[in-house]
């Protein structure tokens, strides 16, 4: 979602008449787009601002921005904190990021926090990629969990309408992208703040219906979704996924904890059970589909069992790929204030004995593909060797080959290539192209 953010400001300040800096210590305009979601990110944040200020004591035409979601956090606290920032803007503000500018021309120092409908028109984002980009689908977050800062920094849920969904993918197909990932904070929940109810008594607006509004886009090849909450995730929307040829077999569903204690400590308003119900239908349409997840460790209160209960569903389901965090007390939220915090050396300690099981997991997950041919999408050339193009597999799974095949064919970014692969290593794959 910061990625996405980033991509739709930088296009903002292209169409002003900016162009990209060598180095950050040159720029003209630097701005930072912001996460707070760990205390360890939001601490760089300030590391980061202290070299800016200096440079803005020494020449005062520096335009200096924090955007995202600790310039929504802090709000004016930041500009007491460092009074040489010009514009504090929150993740609703993103698109008016021209307007605001022209506020901080006329010499005001701006602070752009308040709740706001965020404004559709995306069409000048630049994009980091020329093959993969992002289409935010819905914005905000209505859940409550007890540790997540993301309500109150992103806001309430605002679901785009299908249409203009379908619109902003029809003009990157004309563009040449190949590949969609469909973006919400809270995906699943796309469309319930849309009205229509249909005849058989649902909502008229769901992501599954959004998938099937849009997979018959001319020119995109596949199609993702990302981040998916278990509370969510309907039968109905597995189906579509196995139906649809363009949805890609991938799914990223944090469980957060594999204890249901834990997980109704943490508001997230499913159990084990229902988790454990999902992957099994997805294993039952989609043998092969890959896995990943979000998991906190070390949540306050959480016990040696409760930890080893997550460690037994990781090993159980077989993740190919599960992101890992110690839990990190955040403002505004209930359980930083309970008094039942874990000492900082069980965090790292469970941190490492987790982080060693999910290699070992994917390393044995990546081991069925030894000899398989896949599908991969070519996204560009792997920097580490230009004889090489690298992309993903259906199942996200980075894959690197030769950009020539045997027969002299070249290939190049964008196209779709079926690779044999020779080599397996823990979150990566390398192969040769077998066709032309």
């Amino acid at each position: 979602m910061n990625k996405a953010d980033s991509e739709r400001m930088a296009g903002i300040l292209q169409t002003m008449g900016y162009s990209e800096a060598q180095a950050e210590l040159d720029a003209d305009l630097v701005l930072y787009n912001t996460c707070t979601i760990r205390d360890n990110a939001e601490q760089k944040v300030y590391s980061y601002l202290g070299r800016q200020a200096q440079r803005k004591r020494e020449n005062p035409n520096l335009t200096l921005i924090v955007a995202g979601c600790v310039a929504q956090q802090e709000g004016e606290s930041l500009l007491r904190r460092v009074p040489e920032l010009d514009l504090v803007m929150g993740p609703q503000h993103a698109n008016r990021l021209e307007t605001l500018l022209t506020q901080v021309e006329t010499g005001q120092q701006v602070v752009a926090t308040e709740a706001h409908h965020i404004l559709e028109d995306l069409t000048t984002a630049r994009r980091d990629s020329d093959i993969c980009a992002w289409v935010n689908v819905i914005y905000g977050c209505n859940e409550r969990c007890t540790y997540c800062v993301v309500p109150s920094v992103r806001g309430k849920e605002q679901s785009r309408h299908p249409e203009a969904i379908k619109l902003e993918m029809e003009g990157l197909a004309a563009q040449g992208f190949k590949e969609i990932t469909l973006l919400g904070q809270n995906i699943d929940a796309y469309g319930r703040d849309l009205p229509g109810i249909t005849a058989e008594g649902r909502r008229q607006h769901t992501l599954t219906d959004l998938l099937h509004h849009v997979h018959d886009v001319r020119g995109i090849e596949r199609i993702r979704f990302a981040t998916s909450h278990p509370r969510y995730f309907t039968e109905r929307l597995i189906d579509a996924c196995a139906d649809l040829p363009k949805l890609c077999e991938h799914f990223h569903i944090p469980f957060q904890s594999g204890d249901n204690d834990v997980l109704r400590a943490m508001a997230r308003g499913y159990t084990i059970e229902r988790y454990r119900r999902i992957i099994d239908r997805i294993k039952a349409r989609m043998p092969d589909a890959a896995l990943s997840a979000d998991v906190i460790v070390a949540f306050p209160g959480e016990t040696e069992v409760q930890f080893r209960r997550t460690l037994h569903l990781i090993e159980e389901i077989g993740f190919d790929q599960v992101n890992t965090a110690a839990y990190s007390p955040r403002p505004n939220t209930p359980a930083a204030n309970w008094d039942n915090q874990l000492p900082e050396e069980v965090k790292v300690e469970r941190l490492r004995e987790i982080n060693a099981l999910v290699e070992r997991c994917a390393r044995e997950r990546n081991a069925r593909y030894a000899g398989r041919c896949e599908e991969v999408l070519a996204e560009g050339i792997n920097p580490k060797d230009p004889s090489q193009l690298m992309g993903r597999t259906r199942t996200n799974r980075l894959t690197f080959f030769s950009a020539e095949a045997t027969n002299g064919h070249r290939f190049k970014p964008g196209d779709l290539v079926t690779v044999r692969i020779d080599a397996v290593r823990s979150f990566s794959l390398s192969g040769i192209p077998v066709n032309d």
